[in-house]
């Protein structure tokens, strides 16, 4: 994927994962069960965005089991993550995790992304599996800082959505994902204010 992970992030996504195979037993996180899929579908699927953050400040709206926040604040310690979810089981391990692994730059709120409220902006919003565009604007644009940009990660290309978008907002760019080992499409749309 020609991302430079410093060793000690990749030997933290090990312990990640080995933390979320185990309480995943117990609180149902995630469908996936496998830690070989595991490595594909939330490791390797959450880093195929970082080519695409803007700036030094980002926000993961919906974060579930930590993905793709988690993975992204290992691998980019330099940029500071707030991640975002009104599950309590979920931002319960999410916090337990980013602690174990020592994670300085990462903080986890729980709370509804319409509900949440962050006066300077993040310079990225980014979401996964969160909804449609027209949703994921309507949930969480007001946190996006005047010149950031929504980062949404979707699967197919998401041809259906676009005309639903906000006219306050455009697609600045939608570009295929190539994720190693993963079959299905995956995409990130760019969002930006108009």
């Amino acid at each position: 994927m020609s991302l430079d992970v410093p060793e000690t992030a990749r030997s933290s996504m090990v312990d990640f994962l080995a933390l979320l195979h185990k309480w995943n037993k117990r609180f149902n996180l995630t469908a996936v069960r496998d830690p070989g899929e595991m490595v594909l579908r939330h490791l390797l699927d959450s880093l195929a965005a970082a080519p695409h953050l803007s700036g030094s400040r980002i926000l993961d709206v919906g974060t579930g089991a930590g993905l793709p926040g988690i993975p992204l604040a290992l691998t980019l310690p330099d940029r500071r993550f707030v991640l975002l979810d009104s599950n309590a089981k979920k931002t319960r391990f999410v916090a337990h995790a980013a602690t174990s692994l020592g994670l300085s730059n990462a903080r986890v709120e729980k709370n509804r992304a319409e509900d949440y409220r962050d006066e300077a902006g993040f310079d990225t919003v980014m979401c996964r599996a969160f909804g449609s565009l027209s949703k994921i604007i309507q949930m969480s644009g007001h946190l996006c800082a005047r010149t950031g940009c929504i980062l949404a990660m979707k699967g197919r290309y998401p041809e259906q959505e676009l005309g639903g978008v906000d006219p306050a907002w455009y697609v600045r760019e939608i570009e295929k994902l190539e994720v190693p080992g993963l079959a299905g499409d995956r995409h990130i749309v760019e969002l930006r204010r108009a």
